[in-house]
């Protein structure tokens, strides 16, 4: 069997796995509405990350979200009364979700082989699914095929990318020993129970990407994020939480790194259009923070 259909059956029984009674897939959804109920850390966490849509969902415009294995994103358009669907490799929680009358529509997909006609959804979001995907660029490619506006990205930033001494250091290490650099840089390569490799984004890849398919346009904006512990997750995200206040601290130091470029963002949300975005949502793109590259059409293509 090959390595990437090995993936494909791991991350599809990844939830049956880890929830095998109907017990634990309720106990599942009971934490998830007890998150928004009480607007825990867990809460704040996920909402950071689903609010970089935020340019995007004024206009009424259907969504597809990848990777969605609860159906949590979805619900996140679904609430907004925008026409969403969820999909994910895994059926076990979306039906639940749709019972309970958290997403409306659902897809059991693998995300190289998309089921949907070409130009099904206006926006395609993937949030923390890519970095599990075993070839990311043909998840990539089929979600461009199946949107009319964009896919949207959100993930791990690659650090090396955007810190030139690290990339110097891994020069000079790499030239006596390739493994040297391991010893002191733990996660250079990263992976996870389930058995995927970690892809993380990277505004290079993006750019390239887009311009090897003639595509016109990508936005970025990179946020702070890794404060997830199981430990105080339930807390509300408030001053009451000694956690939240010890977590805002660390957000306003990242912060300032990231301002003076001395470390990049833990999270990039990557936007490849596929068309230009309307005025308005290239203005709220710009207030929200979003870096937009617009590029030179080829002269050579025909």
């Amino acid at each position: 069997m090959s390595s990437e259909k090995r993936s494909h059956e791991a991350h599809s029984e990844w939830y049956e796995l880890q929830f095998g009674t109907q017990e634990a897939k309720n106990k599942v959804i009971e934490l998830w509405e007890y998150d928004n109920a009480h607007q825990t850390i867990n809460h704040w966490i996920h909402k950071r990350m689903l609010d970089l849509t935020d340019p995007f969902v004024n206009e009424k415009k259907s969504w597809l979200t990848v990777g969605d294995g609860y159906g949590f994103d979805a619900n996140h358009f679904f609430k907004k009364g925008l026409d969403s669907t969820a999909s994910d490799i895994a059926g076990t929680f979306l039906p639940l979700s749709k019972e309970r009358g958290f997403i409306e529509k659902y897809a059991v997909e693998n995300v190289e082989h998309l089921t949907f006609a070409d130009n099904s959804f206006d926006y395609v979001f993937c949030k923390e699914a890519y970095h599990h995907f075993p070839r990311p660029y043909l998840g990539v490619y089929e979600m461009l095929r199946v949107a009319r506006e964009a896919v949207i990205l959100v993930e791990p930033h690659d650090p090396i990318s955007k810190m030139p001494f690290l990339l110097a250091l891994r020069n000079i290490f790499d030239r006596f020993d390739t493994k040297a650099l391991q010893k002191y840089w733990k996660n250079r390569y990263s992976f996870e129970t389930v058995g995927n490799y970690v892809f993380k984004l990277s505004e290079r890849e993006m750019d390239k990407l887009a311009n090897g398919i003639g595509l016109p346009a990508v936005a970025f904006k990179g946020i702070n994020n890794n404060y997830y512990h199981p430990s105080y997750g339930r807390e509300k995200a408030d001053d009451s939480s000694p956690a939240f206040r010890k977590i805002k601290r660390k957000l306003a130091f990242h912060n300032f790194l990231v301002k003076a470029s001395l470390m990049p963002s833990q999270v990039l949300c990557a936007v490849i259009f596929k068309r230009l975005p309307s005025e308005q949502v290239m203005k709220a793109m710009q207030q929200d923070g979003f870096q937009v590259h617009i590029f030179p059409p080829n002269p050579y293509a025909h």
